[in-house]
């Protein structure tokens, strides 16, 4: 099976080649462009990029390696309509894995009920002792979430996966559509797009209204960094300064009169809320990995004494597990009393027999993921895998089958790019930012769109190649 001969939904053109509504704003200002101009404007993207700095690590045996992440000027285009579709799929999904944290640190109703096997926890490292029998400040455990979706036809999304760990992305969303608006300014007069640059405004105040007990005044957030060398380390940067946050590392930052401070030329100034980009296993010594160096020591104490509120809460990782997200529709059920309004992508679960027997017998036909996997590593897609692969990558299933998970080769919808030879179609997916505090849950219009540069290639992520588009929700 070659994904490249799938039939994909086209995002742009229906099967006569007419050009769909969602986009009919964009391709009547498309057609009075001269193309040479449009590609050399693209091409111009790549230097307004690398005059920003945006760019990202990619860690190989010797070492990081930075590069800049391609964009591509053609917009992903999402109607009104659709967008509210998505919206209430997106806000019940993350109401429901809220409601699962807490439950998984507490009574563990879900096991009880026998609507998840406990042996999904027992010795997940995602899974961490010292969040038991503890509530973080407003009840909030995921204060910013990215859930992934996939597009295969007109009505129809599904979450591919969910990251409340650490989500990365919004900085190049952001910086998408500045790049698009300065140098197409006349194109937003011609059609109607709902803004996003309010985005570090929103996370700012969506942060403060999780303030700790022990909060006076103003709440002072800081965003804290593993340092220069973290691949994502533009987009700490970007965020501390869009939000007008301390951008802080654990250098900086020393337990004083049970608060976290940080230094300034003043001494040492408590802070409220950390905006957390340092994983859980490096966040404080004295409870985790004693080696660190990244984290606070004590931090975690200050936590438990209603001292700072972190963000996102320690332990969220595990709602990331792909093994718990082929639970999701019994975990948005369970906590909603209500049917998902956005699907999941059929999964067979490695660790099940049958599943595993299936998975075996298909392995060409299928994608097969770590269950902590993340970024692109790690997994297989069978039908553009030669034989050594499948047959090495069966040799680690049968040694681990709990380690993974598979999935369909989907037919993810395309939206062109720019190519040498003109426009060409591209599969994407759609990372949409969604912010929660006790006041409520905040979804930015937009999101970041990954592409896949290659012709055929399903692996979107930056890290493996692809790039990103902006991304356009129309307004009403």
């Amino acid at each position: 099976m070659n994904p490249a001969a799938f039939s994909s939904y086209d995002e742009m053109h229906d099967s006569q080649g007419a050009v769909r509504a969602a986009y009919s704003g964009y391709c009547g200002w498309l057609d009075e462009q001269e193309t040479g101009w449009l590609r050399r404007q693209n091409e111009a993207a790549e230097g307004f990029f690398r005059k920003t700095g945006i760019t990202f690590n990619v860690y190989g045996d010797d070492a990081a390696e930075e590069r800049l992440i391609p964009f591509d000027v053609v917009p992903r285009v999402i109607t009104a309509s659709e967008w509210r579709k998505l919206t209430r799929g997106i806000e019940q999904r993350v109401r429901a894995l809220n409601a699962f944290l807490h439950d998984l640190y507490h009574r563990r109703e879900i096991v009880r009920a026998g609507r998840l096997p406990e042996r999904l926890l027992k010795d997940n490292e995602a899974f961490l002792p010292q969040m038991a029998g503890f509530t973080p400040p407003g009840g909030v455990y995921t204060h910013i979430v990215g859930i992934d979706l996939v597009r295969t036809g007109p009505d129809e999304f599904m979450v591919l996966e969910d990251n409340a760990r650490t989500p990365s992305g919004v900085s190049y969303m952001l910086e998408n559509r500045e790049t698009m608006m300065a140098m197409f300014p006349e194109l937003f007069t011609k059609v109607p797009v709902r803004p996003v640059s309010d985005y570090p405004r929103r996370l700012a105040r969506s942060l403060a209204a999780c303030a700790p007990p022990a909060a006076t005044g103003r709440p002072v957030v800081a965003v804290l960094t593993p340092g220069i060398y973290n691949s994502a380390y533009f987009e700490h940067a970007f965020l501390a300064d869009q939000m007008g946050a301390e951008l802080v590392e654990g250098s900086d930052l020393r337990v004083v009169d049970g608060r976290i401070a940080m230094r300034t030329t003043r001494g040492y100034q408590p802070i409220d809320v950390i905006y957390r980009r340092v994983d859980d296993e490096y966040l404080d010594p004295l409870s985790f990995n004693p080696a660190s160096t990244l984290g606070v020591a004590g931090i975690m104490d200050v936590y438990r004494a209603g001292g700072i509120t972190i963000a996102n809460a320690p332990g969220t990782g595990i709602s990331d597990d792909k093994a718990i997200y082929s639970f999701m529709p019994e975990i948005v059920e369970f906590y909603t009393g209500e049917k998902p309004l956005l699907q999941n992508v059929p999964t067979w679960r490695c660790s099940e027999a049958e599943s595993l027997k299936y998975v075996l017998d298909n392995l060409k036909d299928l994608v097969v993921k770590e269950v902590h996997g993340s970024g692109g590593y790690g997994m297989l897609i069978g039908p553009t895998s030669s034989k050594g692969e499948l047959a090495a990558f069966e040799k680690k299933l049968r040694a681990r089958p709990e380690n993974y998970i598979a999935q369909p080769t989907l037919s993810l919808s395309t939206v062109p790019i720019f190519t040498k030879a003109g426009l060409a179609p591209r599969h994407v997916d759609l990372r949409p930012f969604v912010l929660v505090s006790p006041t409520g849950i905040d979804i930015t219009p937009g999101g970041l769109t990954r592409v896949a540069l290659k012709k055929g290639s399903l692996v979107v992520n930056s890290s493996q190649g692809g790039g990103t588009k902006d991304t356009w929700v129309l307004e009403d």
